[in-house]
Formats: C-alpha cells, sequence, structure tokens
C-alpha cells in the first residue's frame, strides 16, 4: 500500500473512533477534558498496543499530530454532540467504519513490519478492536465487542481480505478497498439484522 495511502487511513480510523469516544462523552454529560480522554484512548487505544507488541515506536510519538487530531474532534464535538440527536446511532455507524479501516491497516502495518501473516490478522483485529473496548470500559459501557452481534468478526474479516488479497498478488490500493468494504458489509448487517455467530448451549453433565 502507498505510504501516503496508509497514513490517509490510518488518519480516517484516528479519527473516527476519536469521534465515537467523544460522543460516548456527550452522552455520559462529562466536561472537556473528560471528552479529550475518551476521544484520544479510543482514537489511538489500539495502534498503541499493536505497536507495542511488534517493537515499534508508537505512531503517535512520532508524530504527534494524531494526538491533535483527537483533540481537534473532542473540542469539536463538546459544542457540536447535540446537533446530532441520534448519538448512539450515529455512535454504531461510525465505529463499524473505523473497525473496518483499522482491521486492514493494523494487518498493513504488522506486515510492513517484518510480521508473518496470520499475526498480522490478529493485529488487524487488535488494532480495530482495542481502542473501542478502552472507550467502553473508562465509560463504564457494556464493551461492543461482548455484545452477541457480530463485532470482532468484521474486523477479523477486513483483515483477512487484506492479507489474503495482498498474498495473490492484488494491488494494495484493491486490496484495501477490498477490506474495508467487507468488514463494513459484514458490521452493516449485525447492525441491520442482528447477525450472530453460533453461541454455545449448555447442556447437562453426563452421568457415570
Amino acid at each position: 500500500m502507498p505510504a501516503i495511502s496508509a497514513m490517509a487511513l490510518d488518519y480516517l480510523g484516528v479519527a473516527v473512533f476519536a469521534a465515537t469516544g467523544a460522543l460516548v462523552a456527550s452522552r455520559k454529560q462529562m466536561d472537556l477534558i473528560g471528552f479529550a480522554l475518551l476521544a484520544t484512548l479510543t482514537g489511538v487505544g489500539g495502534g498503541t498496543l499493536r505497536d507495542l507488541i511488534i517493537g515499534r515506536t508508537l505512531f503517535w510519538i512520532a508524530d504527534p499530530s494524531y494526538l491533535l487530531v483527537c483533540l481537534a474532534i473532542a473540542f469539536v464535538l463538546f459544542f457540536t454532540a447535540h446537533l446530532v440527536q441520534r448519538r448512539y446511532v450515529v455512535l454504531i455507524w461510525m465505529d463499524a467504519l473505523g473497525l473496518a479501516a483499522y482491521g486492514v491497516l493494523g494487518a498493513h502495518i504488522a506486515m510492513v513490519n517484518g510480521v508473518g501473516y496470520v499475526p498480522a490478522i490478529v493485529l488487524g483485529v487488535v488494532t480495530a478492536t482495542f481502542g473501542g473496548m478502552i472507550r467502553d470500559v473508562v465509560s463504564q459501557e457494556q464493551p461492543l465487542i461482548l455484545k452477541q452481534e457480530i463485532y470482532a468478526t468484521a474486523a477479523l474479516a477486513a483483515a483477512c481480505i487484506y492479507v489474503g488479497a495482498t498474498v495473490a498478488g492484488t494491488g494494495a490500493m484493491v486490496a484495501a478497498f477490498a477490506g474495508t468494504a467487507v468488514g463494513f458489509a459484514v458490521r452493516a448487517g449485525a447492525i441491520l439484522w442482528g447477525w450472530q455467530l453460533p453461541r454455545y448451549k449448555p447442556r447437562p453433565g453426563r452421568d457415570y
């Protein structure tokens, strides 16, 4: 993937997740510092864990503009979040977009740094889900990843499609677009139609 395209996808993921953090802060009626905290934790949380795992300099330390993006979004939404009447709906859909984009980006960054294909997919899922998990835990919301409808699976699909297409020799931009589109479609299906994976059903123990 061209560096400029990867950077654009990175900024998109950070911005979208930061906005979801700020929207949660608005629902919790936090002050400006609370907005900034939730936006920043959500925006850079997943990428931070990814970089720590692969031993890479934290992306927001190497380029502090990512932090400025989070803070700017927090500031804007502190004054404008009330204009979004159905904030939870907006939160869910923005989170879906960030989930798909970061699933692809996390896998891409992992592979660029010499990580194998399967671990790269795992790191794509980590990048996509960890920031939202921090957001929900800090704000005392039930983490979306623990709800019955498909969530992490969408990030997994995005990362798998990107890695698989890259291995098959598909152009990086096409692979990134395909992965993001599939990941978003999977999450959209879960939101609209309640798609779920088969769940464990308890059974009585066997008598001996």
